[in-house]
């Protein structure tokens, strides 16, 4: 039960903190909800992908410098792509969408989304490094405290969204085109340190 507490907490610490991903949730929120919890699976299913390479120690070179590197570059990339995408579409107007309206495609595209930026976000491979580290030197079980971790996580893109999108009646079209724009702003945000961190780590190597 201990472990599965302190991954709990460690999950609610992982997932609550504003970041890309929480911006995109957000965001698509004030229009949908499912597409918005599908960013949110996608993100998950990418901290599965570098757990379960971690788990069967084929992460050692993550380490290195070259791949950490080359995952921002791709990271920064994908994030000033969906920043313009946010900018192209905040005249698209707040409304709810039938379930009916969605199909199975679209919706993976959405997961596709949090899956890419969740994937190529350095930080993400270092966290789970540093989890890996903290479970062995808190001698916690890796399994419960995985699936603590993992549950909270999941908590959260489903409720986050889900308050979001049942008081978007309460957000008219101006402000809807406001938190869209400053969205925007975060996600360039980001891409800018991640590009500026990356700059960074060439110009130690060289």
């Amino acid at each position: 039960m201990e472990s599965f507490i302190s991954g709990f907490w460690l999950g609610i610490g992982a997932a609550v903190p504003i970041g890309p991903i929480n911006v995109m949730i957000m965001q698509e929120s004030l229009k949908r909800y499912t597409p918005a919890v599908a960013i949110g699976a996608g993100a998950m299913s990418a901290d599965l992908s570098y757990l379960s390479l971690i788990l069967i120690g084929v992460m050692g070179f993550a380490h290195n410098k070259i791949f950490i590197t080359s995952v921002g570059l791709f990271g920064s990339v994908f994030l000033l792509y969906m920043a313009w995408s946010i900018f192209g579409s905040l005249k698209e107007p707040v409304k709810r969408v039938d379930l009916k309206e969605l199909d199975t495609k679209s919706l993976g595209a959405f997961w596709l989304k949090g899956y890419l930026m969740t994937l190529l976000n350095p930080y993400t491979v270092l966290f789970w490094l540093s989890l890996s580290a903290y479970i062995g030197t808190k001698g916690l079980d890796p399994l419960f405290t995985i699936i603590g971790l993992l549950s909270a996580i999941s908590m959260w893109i489903i409720l986050m969204p889900y308050a979001i999108y049942k008081s978007k009646h309460l957000i008219s079209q101006r402000v809807a085109e406001i938190l869209s724009m400053v969205s925007a702003i975060i996600l360039l945000f980001f891409a800018l340190s991640m590009i500026y961190n990356v700059m960074l780590e060439i110009a130690g190597s060289v």
